[in-house]
């Protein structure tokens, strides 16, 4: 069954929905413990980090149909590791401060920049590693999985920047309450239809290689990433239309004193 290339798409979607609850639920209940609660809950998942490289690692070499699924897992928990540090603030950037409303748009960019620097900096420092050690390794599906993750949310957050119509900033901790300040709602913007073009793009060539691939264990991997790839998609279509997509994950979530509102489009549009 699980060399179904259905099945891996389905399980690419409840990893893709069962992961980010997760994190969202571990950052809810230490978000008003103080720093040092949050410190302990990544020290604490540091085995999902250890295990997601000791499994990237050792799957290199095996493009089994095990070997393409520990990859693609080993890939999520680098990636769910390092997210978790970031919504906890452990590793976010040397700016902590809402930007000034007569901020300057060269300000503005830099200050946005400094709000994730270390962060981004360890994703990029990840991937280059991941490429390094994967290159003419017959298994090379967990670097295209980082890979695939990585480009989604450089995009993501540029369009974020830019100005899209919808914001949803709910999942946003109280000690990131300065992000949304760095974000802009607009009707369009030029980098969206890109986005939106290269990911449809990817999409397209990861789902039409699922019935071209050499091994079935290959066609999965594929089924993975075109999964993933078609989430990404729909994520940034998220930005731009009024749908409560919110609602996958609030129903999980612990109650807290003073909840972040959606940022919708309305006639306050600019």
């Amino acid at each position: 069954m699980l060399d179904s290339p259905w099945i891996a798409a389905l399980i690419a979607l409840f990893l893709w929905w069962f992961s980010t609850g997760a994190i969202l639920v571990a950052v809810r209940r230490v978000d008003h413990e103080g720093a040092q609660a949050r410190l302990w809950a990544v020290l604490w998942n540091l085995p999902v980090l250890i295990l997601g490289a000791l499994g990237f690692v050792d799957t290199l070499g095996n493009a089994s149909l095990a070997g393409i699924y520990v990859a693609f897992l080993s890939a999520l928990a680098l990636w769910g590791w390092i997210e978790l540090a970031f919504l906890t603030g452990i590793i976010t950037g040397p700016v902590r401060q809402k930007l000034p409303h007569d901020a300057p748009e060269w300000e503005r960019f830099i200050r946005a920049w400094g709000t994730v620097a270390y962060h981004e900096m360890l994703l990029a420092f990840t991937l280059m590693a991941m490429i390094f050690a994967s290159y003419g390794a017959e298994n090379q599906f967990g670097t295209w999985t980082f890979a695939l993750l990585f480009a989604a949310r450089i995009s993501a957050k540029l369009n974020l920047y830019l100005g899209v119509r919808k914001i949803n900033v709910e999942f946003i901790p109280e000690h990131l309450n300065h992000l949304p300040s760095h974000f802009r709602i607009a009707r369009m913007n030029w980098l969206f239809p890109i986005s939106i073009t290269g990911l449809s793009v990817a999409a397209a060539y990861w789902l039409g290689h699922i019935g071209a691939a050499e091994t079935q264990a290959f066609a999965v991997g594929y089924a993975l990433l075109g999964a993933l790839t078609v989430l990404a998609l729909i994520e940034h279509w998220f930005m731009v239309l009024p749908l409560p997509d919110e609602r996958l994950w609030r129903w999980m979530l612990p109650e807290r004193p003073t909840p972040n509102q959606a940022i919708t489009t309305s006639e306050d549009v600019r």
